[in-house]
This record gives C-alpha cells, structure tokens and sequence, in this order.
C-alpha cells in the first residue's frame, strides 16, 4: 500500500525532513520526502496500511517543535516500489495553491549554546553555531525552497566535517541549512570606525567586548541587520549615542546576559520570563526596579532582551554590563543591513564596528512586546514572528493591504491566514519605501498568492496609497480604500473571528470619513463596513502637525485664552522654536480658531501632559502620552465628573476635561495625570457601553495607538465588563499602526465576497 502525502504549514527549515525520515524508519515505511518550491513538503511511504495510518497519526502529534502543520492530504494508492526510506534532492514544483511558508529566525538553542562554552567541542567559541532547531530563517533565504543553495549559505561550502553531520540522519544538524564551523563558515571582524580590520575570529568579539566597558560605541551586526551598542551603565556614552542617531529622549532597549541580571534591573512576572526566555528572544517592554540614567527617560518601563545569536552572547564573555542595543537607522529610514551600508552611514558615529561576511538578506527588526493584564500586546511584530501567519477562523481571498504611513507593515491574505511583513518604519523616506516593496514582493513570492485586491488608507496623500495604485494596475485588480480607525477595529475581529463589534478606536491621528482628523472613536463595525456611534469632542491643532511636536499648540486649540493662559504660554516659550514670535502667532491662529479639527485620543493626552509640565515638546512619536502613563503610577482619581452630549452621535467633552486639569493643576500631577486618563477611558467606555446595550451588539473592543495604556484599557476594560458584555484587545498582532494593513485586508476581503 502506497500514501502520497502533502504536508503545508511552517515544515521547511525546522528540521522536518530529518523527523520524517526517522519516523518512517521507526514505522518500517519505505518511500521519499522533499521540499517543495510552493515551501510544502512532499511524502511518499510504502508498507502496511495500520504502519502507514499510525505514521500519518505521529506526524502531527510529533512534529518538531518549530514546525507548525496547517494540512496533511494523503492519497492511497496500490503497489509498493520503493527499497529504503531517503531524503530526497528538492523541486521546484508547486502542488498546491495552498500558501505554506518558511519559519522565522530563531534565537540559540541550549545545545549549541553548551557547545560554544565547551573546550572540547569543535565549535567552541565560534559565533556562528546554529543547528535544525535554531537560527536565522527568513533573514537568510533568497527564494523556495529552503535549501541551502537558496540561501547566502551558499557562500560558504561545507567542510568535511560539516558535511558528515549534514548528511547523517541520528545528527542534530541532519540537513540543517545553516550549519557552519569556524573552517568553513562565516567570519567575525572587529573594524576601526574608518572600516579598517583590527581582529578577526573569537578575538574581535572579545576585544569588542572589552571596548564596550571602556565607554565606545559599536555597530554590531545581528541576523536581521545592525544595533549600535554601548554599556548601558555609562550615561556619557548614551548621550553620545543618542547625538549620533538624533534620538534625544527615544528609549532605548537593553540587552541582558541572563535572567539574573534582568531581574536586578526590572520587574519579572511569570509571563514575561516565558517570553523574554522563549526561542523568540523579543524585547520584552518591563516595570523598572531602577534608573539607568539616559536609557529610557521619563518612563516608569525599559525594555529588554536576552542574546539571541552566538555572537551576542560571546560579548559578555568580556563585558560585564548590559547593553544598550538599539536600531542602527537615522529617523525615518530603515535599520541597516550591510556592511557596505554601516560603515557608509554610520562613520564618524560608531567608534568600531563588529561584522561578519554573510550577507543579511532580508533584515528584519526585534519585535517588542508589552504584557497588560497577563496577556501580550505586540507594539512591534518582527523578528522571530515574521513570516508565521495569524491563522483566522474563516477563509478569505487573496488580498494585499500597505498599511497607513507610520510604523507600516504590509499584509498578504492568503487561504484563511494573514502573513504580515517585518516592520518597515515610517514612510516619509524613499529607502524606507524601497524596502516595504521588496518585503511585499517576497512575501507574494514565498506565499505563492495572486492578489484579487488591494487596499490602502483612505487618506489620499500617503506613499502607501501611492504604491497600493500602482500594485492594483499591476495586476489589473480592484483597489479599496479602507477608514483608518475602521481597519483597526476589524483588524481586532479579525484575531478573534467576530462578525460585529463596537469598536474604541484609539489613536494619534488618522484620516476621518468627514475630511477631518479622527482618533477618539467608537464604531459598530461589521468587516465590510462601518458606523461612527460616538467620539471625543473636536478640537483644533494648531499649525496642524506642529500641534503633534509641540502640544503646548493643541492646549492653545482647546483652552480660552483667558485666566492666565497667554502668561503661562510665554513662561514656557522654550518650548516653542521661534519663542514669543511663534507664541503671538499661536495666540491669534487659536483666537481665530484657525487649525485643523481632530477628535485624537493621542492629541488630549498630548495637551494633558503639556499643561502639566511631564513633556511640553515632543522628540519622538508618543512621548508625551507615554510619559503622562510613566507619570500616572502611583496616583488616584480626582474622580472628575464626566461631560457626554448625548445627541444622536454622542461627544465626550475634552474642552471641560482641560478646564478640570487647568484650574486644578497646583494639585498632585500624578493625581491629575491619572485622573485624565481614566476621565477619557471611563466616557468613551460608557458610549459605547449604551450603544451596545441599545443594539445588543455583544462585544466591546478597544484598538489604536493609545490601546498600549495599560490604565486606560484597564479601565474600558472594567467598565465593559461590568455591564456584562465581552471585552476584546490585540493580542496576536499590534494595536498600533503596525496591525492596520491587517485591518485594511479584511476590510476589502470583505468587500469583494459582498461583490
């Protein structure tokens, strides 16, 4: 009896071939197994019918634990021809329309970490060990299937050694793609800050160490790009540090050698420890326990991760300190992947440079997680996740979704699951554009999908409209146009297959469906379409985007200029670039009532945290919000009472919120702070709690930007479910604007099966 098996899932690069061939062994089958080049796996066994089913049972419930099995499709056949069981050469053939993909990288396994730190193992020492179980994947694959020769492995021919472990099935490395040892595998260089070679092999990366502890800065090459590094104990060098990038209050991320040494700078729950321990290796966002003076400023978390490849955890061989290890990109621009690349743009900012001659083929930047209530909350779905789908609970066409213009990622829809890009950035620059294509396009290409649709936000100027347009003549198929709030909403339906939902949409800004800038949203929300139902009061941004920089201008928007205002402006004229000119200018465009009407969440947070004096000029996206959040700890409710005009769309009122806040403010700040926040949590929640209960609509969700405020979803939160109804949050993908394009892909799936 012969079974010709289609396997589709995460089954490449995860050690499946080698697992197939000793089950097939351990149930007396004989026949093949391949990769295909649509990255499914293909099985031909031989022998008796009860071996062959007990066989096709051990294949889903013993899968190596990296693989993920979306199907197994067998067909029987009579006849036996086969001899032996073997692995065999790879085909390009693609025998399903059913989208399987390659895994994504993966941080050290225990096992080769032992073998580095072993004086009698042949890799001890050496930077690049990896094995089946462990490694990059998707940073290192040029196109399907993943073979080596299909890699920037196929540089580095195996020695014999390496051979002998790659072709002996008992091994651990039994066709692992990237294995390599110091004789035939990549090589490690330590450079001055003009590019010249100083050290190479183990000694660059110990020196470079011991450099780290004598206050330089290094750019260290990572699987999916570069960080520039510095010890996280010397606030000099962080200042340098953050001169160099233009990153003036950013925080900064830290990288930790163990556990022991993150649980004597952060607070450790049990599901932080899971994750920050996991295969993934994310940075995980924790609750200070101490200051390090210039990492994080202003906020009460930091986040941090562990080493995630051989040559970060043989830098603290020498450096005892944990490591600021943040992004090498100028704002706005992608991280950099090159060597070339680095030593171009980063001379002059970086004392050395520690480098290795594979090249990165895809880059790809860390993930960041946040844990709210025990469960997580992706700010950045990255490494580690990409390219592994969000499954759904219902099938879908083809569709691709570009996302809106800050914090973007692209999204394929393809057979019932959401394969989502690295992040890419922000869009204002042509590098940044670039990439976003390139990763689009290679998802379609591992993906084998054949897009139907494509969607985009509504707002008519961003580059990702742009590029949505030219995709859509591309392959001659429809382009919709997605509300920003909306996909964000259906984004949350989505993770957790809800037809219908009332939707707390909340964010900085996004394009309205009346012209204006919405961010304080509640929606009844169906996939296909929506209902605005509630939101926060308009107010106006004065000088438009100036307003997002320096909040001060969105206080002047909202307050009457009256009662010491005018006088308190100009005692923090400071803040403001062109002072007392730029304040005059300020006053009569808000007289006039001159700027641009928003409902943004993110807006009245802003103007909050001016008002208060926590941050009265803005530095990087968020910061004024975040450290409103960071200031809030600790504090108790003024318990302000809330201000709804319940008209047939109700309003919550924020004019009367920092009228509160204004004539309070010699006050306790923390209490104000927190005060503001749960004002603006408890009214929204209470409109969309009467509109669900009129309709009864049964879930409640909340998405957007400011959904990362643990306070305030604690609070919506509560209020929801008090009054009985179900409560929803992101948990698989990010709240922010890193899940739109998810959101905008549902949305014109949606559509096009209404169609």
């Amino acid at each position: 009896m012969r079974a010709e098996i289609r396997v589709s899932g995460i089954v490449q690069g995860v050690g499946f071939r080698p697992f197939i061939y000793r089950l097939a062994s351990y149930h007396e089958l004989k026949g093949y197994v391949l990769n295909l080049g649509d990255a499914g796996v293909e099985v031909v066994v031989e022998g008796n019918r009860e071996r062959i089913n007990g066989f096709i049972t051990d294949i889903e419930g013993k899968k190596p634990p990296l693989a993920s099995i979306d199907s197994i499709d067998v067909k029987w056949k009579d006849g036996e021809a086969f001899k032996t069981f073997e692995i065999l050469k790879s085909s390009n053939d693609m025998k399903s329309d059913v989208a399987s993909i390659i895994p994504p990288d993966v941080g050290i396994c225990d096992d080769c970490i032992r073998e580095m730190n072993d004086p009698n193992n042949r890799r001890h020492d050496y930077f690049f060990t990896t094995c089946t179980n462990c490694g990059p994947r998707y940073t290192v694959i040029n196109s399907l299937p993943y073979d080596r020769q299909n890699t920037a492995m196929d540089e580095f021919p195996m020695c014999d050694r390496c051979r002998a472990e790659y072709t002996e099935p008992a091994d651990r490395r039994y066709h692992a793609q990237t294995i390599a040892c110091k004789d035939c595998g990549p090589q490690v260089y330590l450079l001055d800050g003009q590019g010249n070679v100083l050290k190479a092999g183990k000694e660059a990366i110990w020196v470079a160490g011991e450099l780290l502890m004598d206050k330089k800065i290094i750019a260290v090459k990572g699987n999916g790009g570069f960080h520039m590094a510095c010890s996280a104990f010397y606030p000099d060098t962080i200042k340098r540090l953050r001169g160099a990038l233009g990153r003036e209050n950013k925080p900064f991320a830290i990288m930790a050698d163990s556990i022991g040494t993150v649980t004597g700078i952060a607070r450790l729950g049990e599901e932080e420890k899971e994750m920050i321990n996991s295969h993934i290796k994310p940075i995980v966002v924790l609750r200070k326990k101490e200051e390090m003076k210039g990492v994080a400023p202003g906020l009460h978390n930091v986040g941090v991760m562990l080493p995630y490849t051989g040559l970060h955890i043989m830098l603290f061989h020498k450096c005892r300190h944990p490591l600021v290890m943040t992004s090498a990109n100028m704002p706005g621009e992608p991280i950099i992947y090159g060597n070339g690349e680095a030593i171009k743009k980063l001379m002059g900012k970086v004392d050395y440079f520690l480098v290795y001659n594979r090249k990165i083929v895809h880059r790809c930047d860390d993930s960041v997680i946040r844990f709210i209530d025990g469960k997580p909350a992706f700010i950045r779905r990255s490494r580690g996740y990409v390219p592994a789908p969000v499954k759904l609970p219902f099938g879908t066409g083809n569709v691709i979704a570009f996302g809106a213009e800050m914090n973007v990622t692209s999204c394929i829809l393809a057979d019932g699951r959401a394969f989502l890009s690295p992040y890419i950035g922000d869009t204002g620059k042509y590098d940044t554009m670039r990439f976003l294509e390139e990763e689009t396009r290679h998802l379609l290409e591992l993906t084998n999908a054949r897009p139907e649709m494509v969607a985009h936000d509504i707002h008519p100027q961003f580059s990702t409209t742009k590029m949505a347009m030219e995709f859509g003549e591309e392959f001659g198929t429809r382009v919709a146009g997605v509300q920003h709030h909306h996909a964000h909403i259906a984004g949350l339906m989505g993770e957790f297959g809800v037809n219908e939902m009332v939707g707390i949409a909340i964010d900085g800004v996004g394009y309205g469906g009346d012209g204006t800038v919405w961010g304080g949203e509640v929606l009844h929300c169906s996939f296909s379409d929506y209902k605005r139902v509630g939101h926060i009061e308009e107010q106006y941004m004065i000088g438009g985007d100036l307003a997002t920089k320096y909040p001060l201008r969105m206080v002047a928007g909202i307050l009457p200029l009256d009662g010491g205002l005018e006088k308190f402006f100009y005692a923090n004229k400071g803040a403001f670039p062109h002072g007392g000119e730029e304040i005059a200018v300020m006053l009569r465009q808000a007289e006039e009532r001159n700027g641009v009407k928003t409902t943004s969440c993110g807006r009245i947070l802003d103007a909050v945290a001016a008002l208060l004096g926590i941050c009265i000029a803005r530095t990087y996206e968020g910061e004024p919000a975040m450290k409103l959040e960071s200031h809030a700890i600790g504090g108790k409710s003024e318990r302000i009472k809330l201000e709804i005009e319940w008209n047939d769309v109700p309003v919550l009122s924020t004019l009367y919120l920092m009228q509160y806040i204004w004539e309070n403010r010699g006050k306790n700040t923390k209490n104000l702070a927190f005060s503001a926040e749960e004002y603006l949590a408890k009214g929204l929640a209470e409109i969309a709690v009467e509109y669900a209960k009129n309709e009864r609509a049964p879930v409640i969700g909340v998405s957007g930007g400011c959904a990362y405020n643990e306070h305030m979803v604690h609070t919506i939160k509560k209020e929801v479910e008090s009054n009985g109804i179900r409560f929803l949050r992101n948990e698989k993908l990010p709240a922010g604007d890193g899940g739109i394009s998810f959101g905008q892909a549902l949305v014109a799936n949606a559509r096009m099966k209404e169609r």
